[in-house]
């Protein structure tokens, strides 16, 4: 009996989620005869869509609808939650490491395949700032947008209660490193949200929070041109929000984040969002990388001078046919990974049957930005739109863009409901050890009901 050809999706985020979905879709027949099988490889069992993320924190839409599930998505591929931890292509073998093998205890399994799709992805680039790893917080996960949500409405809680004008201070002010989208649309979403939650502290005013942006270049949402860059930084200090152009983060230590201009500023929040970079296995496997750490790719998504290699997203180098400047590469963000993960798709299913592949060339279309609620900007197809139009034009382009029809509709109805109603301002904080109280009552023989 002929073994099937067996195709290995390293990733279940963008990339790896609508390639798996395409491959699912245009070899229903193969999948079903047994003469192909699609693993998909992911230590999460979902795919994050990352551009809500801002409004997952800010309670806009609940966490669930962020993420989409892969098993319900991908019925006719094998999904197998764990972390590819090296790939030896030159063996046609992954070695991954499951919730199994760990408890278990038998280490890690090895997948075999015929043909490989690197779609890891990236992880937060961080930076040698002595205090950022015991004070930083991230913000590239839905727990870490949910986190963020609940450690911020704590802070609003400690600085109703206490007496010390030192750690009220420290708990009302926020410092986010980064002005790229995560970094610009986080801020924007959470202080609007701060500001709504402190009508209901009868000692807190909306003057009392600080709130304070740190990018080390000289502007911010530099997808979206510089003329509505300025725009960003007017209407954020409009808003009472210390935006610094130019400064780096160049310590925390002791909760105190000291800027390269000389400011200090004691804080319990310190978000980092300043850039990403590839994932960590790709320095793991004998594929051939360039000098960020990005898989080298042809313009076909095909791995440089490796058969049976594809890869594609923030984890690949690939030409950008379209740009005036030869040498230059798609920049790693969402409208080139979903278009990719298409062509990639295609072209393997033509690598299968020995049919010609084609190249991957889309011109930039242009980027939204939400600024909080009604307000955003926007630069697209040329036309340049700032307020209202490019805050609606931001929710419908990202609506259209999620995946799932389930999704499109359960968060339209979010945002419907969230426009008729207040917004919510619960923290659910214990969600993160929710355990503590078990453990509280087992150990002092104290009734939980007696609290």
């Amino acid at each position: 009996m002929k073994e099937p050809a067996r195709i290995l999706v390293v990733g279940g985020g963008y990339v790896g989620m609508y390639t798996a979905l395409r491959l699912q879709r245009k070899l229903k027949k193969e999948l079903g005869q047994g003469d192909v099988q699609v693993i998909v490889v992911d230590p999460e069992p979902y795919m994050t869509y990352q551009p809500f993320l801002p409004e997952a924190a800010a309670g806009s839409i609940s966490p669930r609808h962020v993420v989409v599930p892969l098993r319900r998505v991908l019925p006719k591929c094998q999904v197998v939650i764990g972390e590819a931890t090296a790939i030896n292509h030159g063996k046609r073998t992954a070695t991954v490491r499951t919730l199994a093998t760990e408890e278990e205890g038998t280490g890690s399994i090895e997948i075999q395949y015929d043909e490989l799709v690197m779609a890891p992805g990236s992880v937060s680039r961080t930076l040698p700032v002595p205090g950022l790893v015991d004070h930083g917080i991230g913000f590239k996960t839905v727990e870490e947008a949910i986190g963020l949500r609940n450690h911020v409405l704590e802070q609003l809680d400690i600085a109703s209660s206490t007496r010390d004008p030192d750690v009220r201070d420290a708990a009302l002010t926020f410092v986010f490193v980064g002005g790229g989208y995560a970094g610009v649309e986080a801020l924007a979403e959470l202080e609007d949200m701060a500001r709504y939650a402190v009508r209901y502290y009868h000692n807190i005013s909306p003057e009392d929070l600080k709130w304070i942006l740190v990018e080390a270049t000289g502007r911010i949402l530099p997808e979206v041109g510089e003329e509505m860059g300025r725009y960003a930084v007017r209407e954020l200090r409009g808003r009472n929000i210390d935006v610094r152009l130019d400064t780096r983060l160049d310590s925390c230590v002791d909760r105190i984040a000291a800027l390269s201009d000389g400011s200090r500023f004691p804080t319990r929040t310190l978000v980092w969002t300043a850039g990403v970079k590839p994932h960590p296995i790709l320095a793991s496997t004998d594929l051939p990388v360039n000098e960020h750490g990005r898989l080298k790719c042809t313009a076909a998504l095909h791995v440089d001078g490796v058969e049976h290699a594809w890869a594609a997203g923030d984890a690949a180098a690939v030409p950008d046919l379209t740009a005036e400047k030869p040498g230059t590469y798609c920049a790693p963000n969402a409208q080139h990974a979903l278009r990719q993960s298409k062509v990639l798709a295609e072209n393997l299913i033509a690598s299968l049957h020995s049919r010609p592949l084609k190249d991957y060339a889309h011109k930039y279309a242009g980027s939204v930005a939400s600024l909080g609620l009604h307000k955003g900007v926007a630069h697209v197809y040329g036309r340049k739109l700032r307020g209202y139009p490019a805050w609606f034009m931001h929710r419908a382009y990202h609506l259209s863009r999620v995946p799932t029809f389930n999704r499109k509709a359960r968060v339209l109805a979010e945002w419907t409901l969230s426009g008729l109603f207040k917004r919510e301002i619960v923290s659910l904080g214990s969600l993160e050890n929710p355990r503590a109280e078990f453990k509280l009552a087992a150990d002092t023989g104290r009734h939980p009901e007696a609290s």
